[in-house]
């Protein structure tokens, strides 16, 4: 099994091996496991259309964009211009990991930024067709119109289904078939998304998960 890819000291820095970088600051790795926990309970746990399945949703937008935000303005590691999709740069990294050549990176590797990048599209797209199909409704508001309906006013259907018929009904049915295909994207990708870390791990002879958790390494 190949050792760490660590590389020798630059002119004007001490003798021996760089430790590989530690890039996941305290938001990277706050959007990345809370990512992980919404998608795991909005797909197993909660009712789709339940008011706890929206507030995720809306969580998961939340989160989403803090991310997009973070890649402009967060450490340069975390910047989208420390890991551009580059489709025969990741076509060379696993042509790398497959002969056992791998090396460490500043921030993601080919391979693994063009998983990222796959998630947040994915993600966005769950998010996005999750609005059409509440037609924007915030999770106060579709709380309050079960309690309404519960309570037994059916006032707020009446006013609701006006306005469902003044949108396109075929766009909502698309986005709802979107919704679940996107849903079960993401579980797919996640799963090769773990597989890669294992593999790499493996290949580096170090556990890359751990700087997830802990941060960067004193």
């Amino acid at each position: 099994m190949p050792g760490p890819a660590f590389r020798t000291a630059g002119p004007g820095e001490t003798g021996g091996a760089i430790a590989p970088p530690d890039p996941w600051d305290p938001v990277v790795r706050l959007t990345h496991w809370s990512v992980a926990l919404a998608v795991v309970v909005n797909h197993f746990v909660t009712r789709p259309g339940s008011a706890a399945h929206v507030w995720i949703g809306w969580g998961l937008m939340a989160l989403l964009l803090l991310r997009l935000v973070w890649g402009f303005v967060g450490p340069h590691e975390a910047r989208f211009s420390a890991f551009p999709p580059d489709p025969r740069a990741t076509m060379s990294h696993l042509a790398d990991l497959v002969r056992g050549r791998l090396r460490d990176y500043p921030s993601h590797n080919p391979a693994g930024a063009a998983m990222v990048y796959a998630l947040w599209i994915t993600l966005a797209a769950i998010v996005g067709s999750g609005l059409v199909m509440t037609g924007g409704r915030s999770p106060i508001a579709i709380a309050e119109e079960k309690a309404a309906v519960a309570a037994g006013d059916w006032s707020v259907l009446v006013d609701n289904a006006a306005e469902e018929g003044e949108r396109d009904r075929t766009d909502a049915r698309i986005a709802g078939e979107l919704h679940d295909v996107a849903a079960n994207l993401i579980l797919v990708l996640a799963l090769l998304h773990v597989a890669g870390v294992v593999i790499e791990s493996r290949a580096l002879g170090r556990n890359l998960v751990r700087p997830m958790i802990r941060g960067r390494s004193r």
